[in-house]
């Protein structure tokens, strides 16, 4: 919270949540005045059939004049990079598109908010609304967009559903850029958790490490205040107590739900008190330089910066423990934090997310251009990581 005690909290995203709750998408589009709806998804989705669910609630025909699904566009990327968001954009004005659905993880979801951003300020790229790396608009020169969209969630991680920022890949940079805007969010939110029920163990064990990282980076910040607070703590401890649930049984549609609404609030709580946000400093530049999916970096990178950084996070040392429901048996931060520590081994363990990046046979040569993209990603800004500790972080993932 800023010396002055003022702060500023938005919660602008409707939430539906519940099992089958995409049967009411014509409704909430129709609500909104939307006449032609383009729906935007991944191969992935497209391919197990998730995409087609979504379809059929429109071709049911019950809601008769409209809205419409004019157009289905599967070719989101992950990680998508700027170019993608600009094909996505072309095929919206192609399809004479009013209203935006997106249906995916983070990048189907960041890719829609460029294509509403790019629609409503007449762009045909997306690099020209982040060319220093992160643009950051605020109200009341920020204005409302006018196309009504609608987010539905196929993972319990970014929680971009509920976010008014978004993330793309500047491939001419070579940088995660950021943009980040009042009303980028979706208006709607839907999350329904039959949707998630077929997703393969690593990736609903990643994707629930970045819920979890959102959470506790929100618990630790500077700008941390009672609104972050309360869907902070009560994230992480939903995701504590669920994801090992649901990494070893997807089916569990109870704890799927929970982790998806968990998801929603770890976002809510991240961008409520952005500040010092050094995991996601580290898994930018790690994701920029070797594409290496989100959840997965910050699995590995949340406990290692927790240790490195250990002088940072000891101050909320009961306030990390209290989110991961550890029981706080001393008044020494030393001691708890110790606790948070194995909490977060156990963690890893539990859900056999990965520990580092060895897979990716990074060379040694290259440990220069990783220190310099973590020092000069756009999340620095906040919080400039010493290059001592850099280095430590480096050696300890790689």
């Amino acid at each position: 919270m800023s010396r002055t005690g003022y702060l500023q909290y938005n919660m602008r995203t409707v939430v539906h949540s519940g099992p089958g709750s995409i049967i009411r998408l014509p409704a909430l589009f129709q609500g909104m005045g939307a006449k032609r709806v383009v729906l935007f998804s991944d191969q992935g989705l497209k391919q197990i059939g998730v995409v087609d669910q979504i379809v059929s609630v429109f071709e049911n025909g019950q809601y008769g004049a409209g809205p419409e699904l004019v157009g289905v566009y599967t070719d989101i990327a992950p990680d998508a990079a700027c170019s993608n968001v600009n094909q996505a954009l072309a095929y919206a004005r192609e399809v004479a598109a009013d209203a935006i659905l997106a249906v995916g993880g983070g990048s189907v979801q960041d890719a829609s908010k460029g294509v509403k951003y790019g629609l409503a300020h007449g762009m045909t790229d997306i690099r020209d609304a982040t060319q220093s790396g992160i643009k950051l608009e605020s109200w009341p020169a920020a204005k409302h967009m006018g196309i009504p969209h609608i987010g539905v969630a196929t993972t319990a991680g970014t929680g971009a559903e509920v976010s008014a920022g978004a993330v793309f890949f500047n491939e001419e940079l070579g940088i995660k850029s950021n943009l980040a805007a009042p009303f980028l969010d979706p208006d709607m939110a839907v999350l329904d958790a039959n949707l998630t029920l077929g997703l393969p163990k690593h990736l609903t064990a990643s994707t629930g490490m970045d819920a979890l990282t959102h959470a506790l980076e929100a618990v630790a910040s500077p700008c941390a205040n009672p609104f972050t607070d309360a869907h902070g703590f009560m994230a992480a401890q939903m995701i504590e107590h669920n994801l090992p649930i649901v990494t070893n049984n997807g089916k569990d549609v109870a704890a799927r739900t929970a982790m998806l609404q968990a998801s929603s609030m770890a976002i809510d709580a991240f961008v409520g008190a952005l500040n010092a946000v050094p995991v996601h400093n580290c898994a930018h530049a790690f994701g920029a330089i070797y594409h290496i999916p989100h959840g997965d970096a910050n699995s590995v990178l949340l406990p290692v910066c927790l240790q490195v950084l250990r002088d940072f996070y000891l101050p909320n040392a009961k306030r990390l423990a209290q989110a991961l429901n550890v029981a706080i048996t001393s008044d020494n931060n030393e001691v708890v934090m110790d606790a948070v520590m194995e909490k977060m081994s156990a963690l890893q363990e539990a859900t056999g997310v990965p520990v580092d990046f060895k897979k990716y046979n990074i060379p040694a040569e290259d440990y220069e251009k990783i220190a310099f993209a973590i020092a000069t990603d756009p999340f620095a800004v906040f919080f400039p990581i010493p290059q001592d500790r850099i280095s430590q972080i480096i050696a300890l993932v790689v």
